[in-house]
């Protein structure tokens, strides 16, 4: 009988840890976009600090941008479990030096920016690392369901996370960062209870560089995975709503800080159900249509999302915001779970057929890749929702990129036709490494 991944120790500390490192990342995030925003606004107007939010997007994409084709090497060289846990460690730093700064009120923009590059330097290291990670703790029967329950401890973290971040800072403005600081000496422990974990044996000839653009040669020569990556990566690219959140909290939808939370943990929300569902009943056929469909509504709900306080507020006046009730608050929040609960169907199928469609002995670097176009299509999605917006404005901007994540869908359906033909998650009887452009 297949057992379920629960029942393998190694698997249930990984899950813990990934929660933990994920409440503490997420109630990060959410408050270093608060703070930049909250300090731009004192000397700046909203456009000028919503171009301050964007680039923090910059901030911690960089690192990623210069660091991932090693970090993914490394990933595939070095013991997978202390490359997460150096990571985690100075997610630990950051999150402590941030409360400490916080608590003494001296955090100043130049200090944020700084400690989010330094966020995007860990995670450069710990997504490749941990994803890797994770096949190698469970049979491959089950990898789907384990796939869906290490979604569920993300998604479930990007939803408390958030809240917890929101009212934490309206408590007491370093309390964020310190329980935030916490969680991840949490995951920490976690990390170092996982005892060795079977791998395959790996040969490594050529140079270190040919070796770390291996994972790009492998995601361009296979199409499926290839279209899996690159929509996720224009799609969200074009539909950041989740970068403009302090600016409708603060300005447009008149929330506050813990209205900020309520935002923030609704595509979340909506990501559990989502992963919940998939725990329980893996997804199993025509993978590939129901994951174009879900960019698809992902792009619509963003469009609700950004038009609902702009035609509510003339219709209905003060009254359509500023509580959690208010209509433009409600269908927001509304519109933000259905955006999360596609972006995971999104999510639950792109990892699915990575994780199945590689070799182990590339699973560092080709995971590398994918965080590389994961992290383009979050923080340049929210450097280029703040640049824009500093031209346009936010409300113009969210919904032009829910549009774009329309039309991305559209185009990939066309250009990558083997997306539509993946029926199911079932991999080749083997998997190829092309001898002429691998060097493993």
């Amino acid at each position: 009988m297949t057992p379920h991944p629960f029942t393998i120790g190694n698997f249930r500390a990984y899950f813990i840890a990934r929660l933990a490192a994920t409440l503490g990342q997420m109630a990060m995030v959410i408050v270093i976009g608060w703070q930049v925003y909250d300090i731009a606004r004192r000397t700046m107007s909203i456009k000028e600090a919503a171009f301050q939010l964007g680039m923090i997007g910059v901030a911690q994409f960089l690192p990623l941008l210069f660091l991932s084709l090693f970090a993914g090497w490394v990933a595939d060289r070095i013991d997978r479990r202390w490359i997460a846990r150096a990571a985690v460690a100075l997610e630990a730093f950051c999150a402590l030096a941030l409360a400490w700064l916080t608590w003494r009120h001296t955090v100043t923009l130049p200090a944020l920016f700084g400690i989010a590059a330094l966020l995007g330097v860990a995670r450069a290291f710990v997504s490749p690392a941990l994803g890797a990670l994770a096949p190698n703790l469970v049979p491959k029967a089950v990898l789907p369901t384990a796939i869906a329950l290490s979604s569920l401890a993300w998604q479930t973290g990007t939803v408390i996370g958030p809240a917890m971040g929101g009212y934490l800072y309206a408590a007491a403005s370093w309390l964020a960062y310190a329980v935030s600081g916490g969680l991840f000496l949490v995951s920490l422990l976690m990390l170092f209870l996982i005892g060795p974990v079977p791998t395959a044996a790996r040969k490594f000839t050529g140079s270190p560089w040919a070796q770390m653009v291996d994972g790009l040669h492998y995601v361009r020569r296979n199409r499926l995975v290839l279209g899996a990556i690159s929509l996720d990566l224009f799609a969200v690219l074009l539909g950041g709503a989740t970068a403009m959140l302090p600016v409708y909290a603060r300005d447009i939808l008149q929330v506050g800080s813990e209205g900020l939370g309520h935002l923030r943990a609704a595509p979340a929300l909506g990501a559990v159900v989502t992963a919940l569902f998939f725990s329980w009943r893996p997804l199993r056929t025509n993978v590939g249509v129901k994951m174009l469909v879900a960019v698809a509504l992902f792009g619509l709900a963003t469009v609700v999302f950004g038009a609902a306080a702009p035609l509510l507020v003339p219709v209905l006046g003060p009254k359509a915001v500023g509580t959690d009730l208010s209509p433009a608050v409600l269908i927001s929040l509304a519109a933000l779970f259905v955006l999360g609960a596609a972006d995971m169907v999104s999510v639950y199928v792109r990892q699915s057929l990575i994780q199945l469609y590689t070799p182990d002995e590339m699973r560092g670097r080709v995971g590398a890749v994918s965080t590389l176009f994961i992290s383009g299509s979050n923080e340049l999605g929210e450097a280029e929702s703040g640049f824009l917006a500093a031209l346009i404005g936010p409300v113009a901007a969210v919904i032009g990129g829910g549009i774009g994540a329309i039309l991305v869908t559209a185009l990939w359906a066309k250009l990558f036709p083997e997306l539509k033909r993946a029926r199911t998650f079932d991999p080749p009887a083997t998997l190829e490494v092309p001898a002429k452009e691998m060097t493993t």
